[in-house]
């Protein structure tokens, strides 16, 4: 035999080659017992805190006999520097900062309530006049501003600076409230014009030092103390705490400050729900229920949610994972959802309407917001809507109402892809469900006297069974359902389904022939409608093999159920004629539904095998 090139083969290399690849195998396992060994040395030093000893410049191994050098030399090996010992973890209560801190709020904190005793218990003491106190207590204000201004340049003095200056604005924002809300001195126009300037002032020092706390300090401390210096939740009041709702924005521009923005909007938001409260109660704080007061509550209520929600678009697109400014945004939206109190029948529907529609028209104007703020305007949206359909629609009528809104959105959820469509029309069919069964339970169904011949709720049951329908195929699509969860979907679906229809037949049957005759003449047609429906699923099972176990299962159920109606409450309710055509329409069902499975185990496999 010849290789490629012609030249013969060398019998004593081929003899060669077995014992050198033998030996380069041995040789390699030596080096990595050598290897492992030297592992478990570093290991030891290291642990021990000791630096290996650092390796020959020049390590040599031996080559077995053949190769063409005797010695060949190795790189040297790294140094491994020796594992240094976790530091100990500092306490609480030693790390930097925080004593200080706690320290730092607790005397804000009580120094504002100082200020509050000096501008108001002094007064039932006699201690000093009320000119006095004001002019001591925006001294005092001016003084610890001062104070902190002067701290900040020091070393380590921001902590007490912050809490200074923070203490003597919100002091500050006190005495006008005390001097406009409390003595009437200012009128309010000025008095909203003082507030501004330390609002504005205040939110600029914090702004320069980039502190969130103290910008938090100072709306968090006008917020509970003002309430005291207003005597009650006033306009004047509202009317300061919608100013420091927008003040306190202008430090989160361009900074992540949540509790900032959930502290200048819950105080206002809570002061105004007091507010309504108070109206719907018949103890308006603000004078005369009703008229200017009413119209001043819900001028207000309007201005806080545009802020509200104007000022959380502008942070959640800076930054789309900013899940306080959209609580916040459905938060400002709460007290005008609620103006109900104050506000007759159409003038509320007229408002919630509004306020639908312009949260709908912000959603189609920003298609890309975030998800969980396009969810927040959409769940405000629909109780909004909410609220209108039942300030604008009678009683018997609102389950139609409720529908036909589920209907429309679940129709918008299936060509658009949906789910927060989905989500608001299945909240919404589960309110006219509910709304629906209060008008017509199931125990009214088995007395004469119990079914209504009403209009209304012959439609709202039809409604209800296609909205079953669409949101369980709707539900699907979207992938919302799968497993086993589509069948006990379908179950449920069709139980609704068993149940409108009953009382749409029920109803109809009273609307045409009266109480009596209809009781009796709809309660033969129900029976006779559920062994319809049952043939159906039995014969859809025959045609569906990938179905046939749950149609079979729903289909004998259903029939189950008509038979025992049949002999239980239809033998001693239905009298006549009805009595013959309910058992006669019940049994030739049967007896098509039996031959039709009987052909179809004849003729192929079984059903679901």
């Amino acid at each position: 035999m010849v290789n490629d090139g012609g030249s013969q083969i060398d019998p004593q290399l081929m003899g060669r080659l077995p014992g050198e690849l033998a030996t380069l195998g041995q040789r390699m396992h030596e080096v990595a017992a050598d290897l492992a060994r030297f592992r478990a040395q570093v290991d030891a030093w290291g642990a021990a805190g000791q630096v290996p000893p650092a390796a020959p410049a020049q390590p040599v191994y031996p080559h077995p006999p053949g190769y063409p050098h005797a010695w060949h030399s190795a790189p040297p090996l790294p140094a491994v520097p020796a594992a240094q010992p976790a530091p100990a973890r500092e306490p609480w209560w030693q790390r930097d900062g925080l004593v200080s801190r706690v320290l730092a709020v607790a005397g804000g904190a009580v120094t504002v309530i100082g200020v509050v005793m000096l501008l108001v218990l002094a007064a039932h003491a006699g201690y000093f006049g009320p000119a006095a106190r004001v002019v001591a207590g925006g001294v005092f204000s001016a003084a610890l501003i001062a104070a902190g201004l002067r701290m900040s340049g020091r070393r380590g003095g921001r902590v007490g600076a912050v809490a200074a200056v923070g203490t003597g604005i919100a002091g500050g924002f006190l005495d006008v409230v005390a001097a406009t809300s409390y003595y009437g001195w200012l009128p309010p126009a000025m008095g909203l014009a003082v507030a501004a300037v330390i609002a504005c002032g205040g939110m600029v020092i914090a702004t320069r030092w980039d502190s969130q706390p103290m910008a938090a300090l100072v709306v968090l401390a006008v917020a509970v103390l003002a309430p005291v210096l207003a005597d009650g939740v006033t306009p004047t009041l509202l009317a300061f705490l919608l100013l420091v709702q927008i003040a306190g924005f202008v430090p989160q521009l361009g900074r992540d400050w949540p509790y900032l923005h959930a502290a200048r909007t819950l105080p206002v938001v809570f002061a105004l729900l007091a507010a309504f409260a108070a109206a719907a109660v018949g103890s308006d704080p603000i004078g005369q229920h009703g008229g200017v007061a009413a119209s001043t509550l819900v001028a207000l209520a309007v201005a806080v949610a545009v802020v509200g929600v104007g000022t959380a678009l502008s942070m959640v697109r800076r930054r789309a994972g900013d899940g306080t400014a959209t609580a916040m945004l459905a938060t400002s939206t709460v007290p005008l959802l609620l103006s109900g109190g104050v506000l007759a029948r159409w003038p509320e529907v007229a408002v919630q309407c509004s306020l639908a529609a312009a949260l709908l028209a912000l959603l189609v104007a920003a298609p890309r917001l975030p998800g969980h703020t396009r969810a927040a305007i959409a769940a405000v949206a629909a109780a909004a809507t909410l609220q209108a359909s039942v300030g604008a629609t009678p009683d018997d009528a609102l389950p139609v109402t409720l529908l036909v809104l589920a209907l429309g959105l679940v129709t918008i959820a299936g060509r658009a892809g949906s789910r927060i469509a989905f989500a608001a029309a299945a909240g919404f069919g589960i309110l006219g469900a509910a709304q629906f069964h209060a008008e017509l339970p199931l125990t009214a169904l088995v007395s004469a006297d119990g079914v209504t011949s009403s209009f209304p709720v012959l439609v709202a049951g039809v409604l209800l069974s296609v909205v079953a329908v669409l949101l369980t195929v709707t539900a699907r699509s979207l992938g919302l359902l799968g497993g086993d969860r589509v069948d006990a979907a379908w179950i449920g679906c069709g139980v609704v389904i068993v149940y409108a229809g009953t009382a749409v037949v029920a109803t109809g049957a009273v609307a045409i022939l009266g109480t009596d005759p209809g009781f009796v003449a709809g309660q033969c047609a129900a029976t006779v409608a559920w062994m319809v429906l049952a043939s159906a699923l039995l014969r859809w099972g025959l045609t569906r093999p990938d179905r046939a176990h749950l149609a079979l299962g729903s289909g004998l159920a259903l029939a189950g159920a008509a038979l025992t109606k049949l002999f239980l409450f239809d033998l001693a309710t239905l009298d006549g004629v009805f009595r013959v055509l309910a058992f006669i329409g019940v049994g030739l069902l049967l007896l098509a539904a039996g031959a039709r499975y009987a052909r179809a185990f004849a003729t192929g496999p079984r059903p679901g095998s």
